[in-house]
């Protein structure tokens, strides 16, 4: 079988020892990307902002499952990939009206006076030999003098063949990842130094780490469906309550991700230039990419270098369709192909093998095939019909978002979304604390398992950092920009595993 460029890009990658720590993580969807978590595409989000309801967010994640104690060389984003959030804005299923690329510039930064230290980030205010050393204040000038490895970013918006560089009169820098109180003091106020506006687009962005809100019983879905309860799974107020977990276990519990935040005027996304209630189409389409450059082996001098175009390596739009929808054998094929040539892979979504495990898994019917109405939620804008049984055209897989509905505010959201009258929620976009595991399992398997509320029994996160403030909610969801809670600190990490002292017991 002839290898695609990133298999080779892969291999070339490990024969050069340019090794990849493995991380547990449900994002690890693709046989490839498992190998590369810097350029897996954890989650994609994309809602209108419930703090500035004139702007839309798109959020891409990367970087699966970290510990946040796993020093002492923390989360970086890569130099070498190349980091997209793709917008279609006319419906013709190829999001590529508007890109934003975001790339990283890694520096080493002058040592601590007479001091060199074998850590990225210092901070002690006990190390005397360092005076001026109080903890790292600052992402730049005074109060950064810590932080001796750090990254910089530009974000360059392209439309069509015009490319322009935003926030040009900005240093952008990438928020570190959150070490411990000694190194960071306040690292909400650190982050908040990471949180740029652009004054010619009125354009947010934030880079750095934080929470990861993506809850889910990541070891019994992936026991094959082994979830810890059979149906009716829950009861009709556990399905109601946001802010508790009823018996499932959360893999990603005191977890971090690391993620790319922009924050866009409606007018700036939408066709026609105007508002939310007044464009002709207030319908958008979106996805995020990671890609990177194709790698040649210079054989005389004995090294590699990245030459020729960038080459996508990872997509994300909907959320769980490579891990659940498409099989094995063409996931790494998926991660590599466009949305908009979806129509190869439209059997998957026909005919779902997971469909008929949850069938035999759990004794309740699911709707016949071909399932015309997964294509019609995943794969086409409203109105824009199949042909017959098949796809037709436009046949793009993406996470569409009707910019005309009002975002619901944090304190109102509801979990399972569409499927509890909270339209701003999943599949209209897709929210950091939608519960997109119920929900996505219920319409695969269809209206059985919606009335026996089939679920992994894990609703929210638990203990989110700021929660109850005016930062967090109660049950874990971020008020403002960059929408996502802080990230869990290194020296505090906390995990709730089954079987522990106030946790769901393991079975």
């Amino acid at each position: 079988m002839k290898k695609s460029n990133y298999q080779k890009l892969l291999a070339l990658m490990l024969t050069t020892c340019m090794t990849a720590p493995a991380f547990g993580a449900s994002h690890r969807e693709a046989p490839l990307i498992a190998l590369d978590p810097a350029a897996d595409n954890t989650d994609t989000y994309a809602f209108r902002s419930w703090e500035h309801p004139d702007k839309v967010v798109f959020i891409l994640n990367t970087i699966p499952g970290q510990d946040p104690a796993d020093g002492p060389n923390y989360f970086a984003f890569d130099d070498k990939v190349l980091y997209e959030i793709h917008v279609d804005n006319n419906q013709d299923g190829k999001a590529e009206d508007l890109v934003y690329q975001i790339q990283f510039k890694t520096e080493t930064r002058p040592a601590l006076g007479s001091l060199n230290f074998p850590l990225p980030f210092v901070g002690n205010p006990n190390i005397g030999a360092v005076p001026q050393l109080q903890g790292i204040t600052a992402l730049d000038g005074s109060g950064s003098e810590g932080l001796t490895r750090r990254q910089t970013y530009t974000v360059t918006e392209v439309r069509g063949k015009k490319r322009k560089k935003l926030f040009k009169q900005q240093k952008l820098i990438a928020v570190p990842s959150n070490v411990g109180s000694a190194t960071m003091p306040d690292y909400n106020a650190l982050a908040a130094q990471g949180m740029y506006i652009d004054s010619g687009t009125d354009i947010r962005v934030f880079a750095g780490q934080r929470a990861e809100t993506f809850a889910i019983d990541l070891g019994a879905v992936f026991d094959t469906v082994n979830l810890r309860r059979p149906v009716p799974a829950l009861t009709p107020e556990e399905d109601t309550n946001d802010a508790a977990n009823p018996f499932g276990v959360n893999r990603f519990s005191g977890s971090n991700i690391n993620s790319i935040v922009l924050e866009i005027p409606i007018t700036r996304v939408t066709v026609d230039g105007q508002s939310a209630e007044s464009t002709t189409k207030a319908h958008i389409g979106m996805y995020a990419s990671t890609s990177r450059k194709q790698i040649k082996i210079l054989r005389s001098k004995g090294r590699s270098i990245d030459v020729g175009k960038f080459v996508q390596v990872s997509r994300l739009a909907n959320p769980l369709i490579n891990e659940l929808i498409i099989n094995t054998s063409s996931k790494d094929k998926w991660n590599a192909a466009e949305p908009e040539d979806e129509a190869q892979f439209q059997e998957f979504f026909k005919t779902p093998s997971l469909a008929t495990a949850l069938n035999l898994i759990f004794g309740l019917p699911v709707p016949a095939t071909p399932r015309t109405d997964l294509m019609q939620l995943f794969l086409k804008y409203p109105g824009q019909p199949l042909n017959g049984t098949n796809c037709g055209h436009p046949c793009s897989e993406l996470l569409r978002v009707n910019l005309s509905v009002a975002p619901t505010l944090p304190d109102n959201q509801k979990r399972l979304g569409g499927l509890a009258d909270d339209p701003a929620g999943f599949p209209n976009g897709r929210r950091p604390n939608d519960d997109v595991t119920d929900i996505a399992t219920r319409v695969l398997g269809g209206q059985a398992f919606i009335e026996n509320r089939v679920g992994d029994g894990v609703n929210f996160l638990e203990n989110a950092p700021g929660a109850g403030t005016t930062l967090v909610t109660d049950n874990g969801i971020a008020k403002s920009f960059p929408y996502l809670p802080p990230p869990f600190d290194g020296r505090n990490r906390q995990h709730i595993d089954c079987g522990e002292l106030g946790a769901n017991p393991c079975n």
